[in-house]
């Protein structure tokens, strides 16, 4: 995993990797000493556990399909988000980057505060130029 991810990403995909190894065998354990319905009642628990630690992360990838699908802004709009201006340099899943207009500051906007709140599309930095002069 080295070769595509920063050494940062692979460790804690192999945390989480570790963490998920771990609980399967504890429910394994379970199963095996205690019957089918020991190992099922840790299951769920572990279900439930890891349910309540990703509902974040899954409402933003929600969020962000949503997003997606019928695109509100596009990449290179000029937009305000959430009292950020600026142009959108990518939409992914999780995260929405707006350059702002100072050239300088990156902001990564999570796509469930996007989705509930209002979204300013605006003109054209170059427009805006051309209506100031006039």
């Amino acid at each position: 995993m080295r070769i595509k991810y920063t050494h940062d990403v692979a460790k804690a995909f192999r945390n989480v990797f570790l963490l998920i190894g771990v609980g399967a065998l504890i429910t394994a354990i379970a199963g095996a000493v205690g019957g089918g319905l020991a190992g099922v009642s840790v299951g769920g628990f572990l279900g439930i556990v890891i349910g309540f630690a990703t509902q974040q992360v899954m409402g933003q990838a929600v969020a962000g399909l949503f997003l997606l699908i019928p695109r509100p802004f596009k990449i290179t709009d000029h937009v305000n988000l959430l009292g950020d201006e600026g142009i959108v340099e990518d939409i992914s899943i999780l995260f929405t980057v707006i350059r702002k207009m100072d050239n300088t500051t990156t902001v990564l906007i999570p796509n469930n505060m996007i989705l509930g709140n209002k979204i300013y599309v605006l003109p054209p930095v170059q427009q805006q130029a051309q209506q100031a002069s006039k």
